[in-house]
C-alpha cells in the first residue's frame, strides 16, 4: 500500500470531496487503482486513463493505433481488462475503429466514469485503505 508521504494532507481529503478531486491527482489515481485491484474493477479506471490520453492524441496515425490498443484491450469480448458496456456501445465503437475519432470512446468512458462514481468510488471512501491514509495525513 502506498504510504501518507506520498499524499499531502490536502490531496487526501480533497480525494473525498469527489471522484474528480481524486482522478486529478496522480497518487489518488494510483491508490484508486489499488483499491479497485482489491475489487477485481481496476479496468475501469485504466479505461478512464486511456481514453483521456487518446483524447490528447493529434496524430491520425497514433490515434489509430490507440484506437485499436484500447479496443482491444478493454472493448472486444474477451479483453483481456473487458469493460461493463452494453453490446450496441461495443459495436459502435468497433464500427468507427476504421477511421476513428478523438470522441469515439466519449459514451463508453462517461458510461464507466458514472459507473466509478456511483459504485466503486463510494465503497472507496469507506474502504480501510482510504480511511487509513485520511487517518495518516490528519495526523501530519
Amino acid at each position: 500500500m502506498l504510504n501518507s508521504t506520498m499524499a499531502p494532507v490536502d490531496d487526501v481529503v480533497a480525494w473525498g470531496e469527489s471522484l474528480d478531486q481524486l482522478l486529478e491527482c496522480k497518487t489518488g489515481q494510483l491508490v484508486f487503482e489499488d483499491f479497485l485491484r482489491t475489487e477485481y474493477s481496476e479496468e475501469n479506471l485504466l479505461f478512464w486513463l486511456a481514453c483521456e490520453d487518446y483524447r490528447k492524441t493529434t496524430s491520425q496515425t497514433e490515434i489509430t493505433t490507440a484506437a485499436k490498443r484500447i479496443y482491444t484491450e478493454f472493448v472486444q469480448v474477451d479483453a483481456p481488462r473487458q469493460i461493463n458496456i452494453d453490446c450496441v456501445m461495443r459495436e459502435s465503437i468497433r464500427e468507427n475503429l476504421s477511421q476513428p475519432w478523438p470522441n469515439c470512446f466519449d459514451r463508453a468512458q462517461r458510461l464507466i466514469y458514472g459507473l466509478m462514481e456511483n459504485d466503486c468510488y463510494p465503497r472507496f471512501l469507506k474502504s480501510e485503505m482510504y480511511q487509513a491514509l485520511l487517518e495518516q495525513a490528519e495526523q501530519q
